[in-house]
């Protein structure tokens, strides 16, 4: 029987125990068996990290302990803030995420071991690390001295904090918080499959890790969000989004933040994080941006029938933040680090090598030529 072939893996189910499961047709997402609106509303980032990595809720304990070993590990060691400052300051934020990432796993005492128990102190350690890695490679870039980050601050705070230097308002905190939450998982999505198929090599923790960071940074993936940024930048007017789109579409370029593969309607994390942008708007007394947001998507939905996706409203809710655009893709990978965790550390356990085919296309046969009678202007003879 020949090998099944379906365009970017389309609609192929791998038998997996997914961290996050979807409901096309209703646009449900669900984290572990709990639905994301649950959970954005009375979770926090932590907990959901927890979640994820161990497969349900924690006790008041569990959580008090996660807590305090989160905050044990978020500081960075001086080397690699010496490295930073070696980074040319145009060097994007995501490049400069993988080259931390590539460090601490340089460093790490445990990098042969794939034991759960050595995974998840790798784990832990990295999603305490990567908001003070974000922050502190930034400020460093804008010749600012990195803050150190605060023990009694949450994940969000810290950042927040981290980034400023002054404490965030709960308006702030709450926001990126459930940001994060949004990002942490989206099942079979492209980075967590990435760091799948890296991990299914054995591959140590932080390279599958490192495998994941490039595939979000792309635009078609995490770094839509930049891009989409950079469009309102370009239209800036209500007024001038029909005008701007219409014309984008009929020059056939794509419009960033529109469309999923799996959801064809809008799903509950987009629609989430549509509904954050707006309350946030309110609150700063701001409203030009959201507005906008609306608008492009009305057209689009009237146009090309597309749907808007999580990245679409994630700028403008980061510009509201105050949070620079080029930090939007790391920012993502700071709320999705905990999915890739549990997705790495679940294929160590039950680990078979992802190995697809692929479907070769070209001539077949051909004769080898020597190099004096090859002749390139003309295809080449077949049996």
């Amino acid at each position: 029987m020949g090998a099944l072939y379906c365009s970017g893996l389309e609609g192929i189910v791998d038998a997996i125990k997914s961290m996050s499961n979807i409901r096309p047709t209703q646009g449900d997402v669900a984290y572990r068996g709990y639905d994301i609106r649950t959970l954005v509303k009375r979770s926090t980032y932590e907990e959901v990290a927890f979640l994820l990595l161990h497969g349900r809720l924690p006790r008041i304990d569990e959580f008090e302990r996660f807590f305090s070993v989160l905050a044990d590990n978020r500081e960075l060691p001086n080397d690699l803030l010496d490295i930073f400052r070696r980074i040319p300051p145009k060097a994007h934020p995501m490049d400069v995420l993988s080259i931390a990432v590539a460090f601490l796993g340089t460093v790490d005492p445990e990098v042969r071991d794939h034991s759960r128990e050595a995974a998840f102190r790798k784990t832990i350690k990295t999603i305490a690390k990567l908001p003070s890695i974000i922050a502190s490679s930034w400020r460093i870039s804008q010749r600012l001295e990195p803050i150190n980050p605060m023990r009694h601050l949450t994940h969000a705070q810290n950042l927040l904090y981290m980034l400023s230097g002054y404490e965030p308002d709960e308006d702030a905190v709450d926001a990126l918080d459930r940001m994060l939450i949004l990002y942490a998982d989206y099942e079979a999505d492209v980075s967590s499959f990435t760091a799948r198929v890296a991990a299914s090599s054995f591959t140590d923790y932080h390279s599958a890790l490192l495998a994941a960071i490039g595939s979000l940074k792309g635009r078609l993936h995490g770094g839509a969000s930049e891009q989409v940024m950079r469009m309102l930048r370009n239209i800036n007017e209500v007024c001038k989004a029909e005008e701007w789109v219409k014309d984008a579409l009929q020059k056939r370029q794509m419009i960033m933040g529109f469309g999923d593969r799996v959801c064809k309607q809008s799903d509950a994390q987009a629609q989430i994080m549509k509904n954050l942008s707006r309350d946030l708007a309110h609150k700063i007394g701001d409203t030009n941006l959201h507005l906008l947001c609306e608008k492009i998507e009305e057209i689009m939905f009237r146009e090309k029938g597309l749907h808007h996706n999580l990245n679409f409203y994630a700028g403008p809710i980061l510009t509201m933040l105050s949070i620079p655009t080029d930090l939007c893709t790391p920012i993502f990978a700071a709320g999705r680090i905990a999915g890739w965790s549990a997705h790495i550390v679940e294929q160590f356990e039950n680990n078979k090598l992802v190995r697809p085919r692929f479907a070769y296309q070209g001539p077949e046969d051909l004769i080898y030529q020597p190099f004096e009678e090859r002749d390139y202007k003309t295809r080449m003879s077949t049996v």
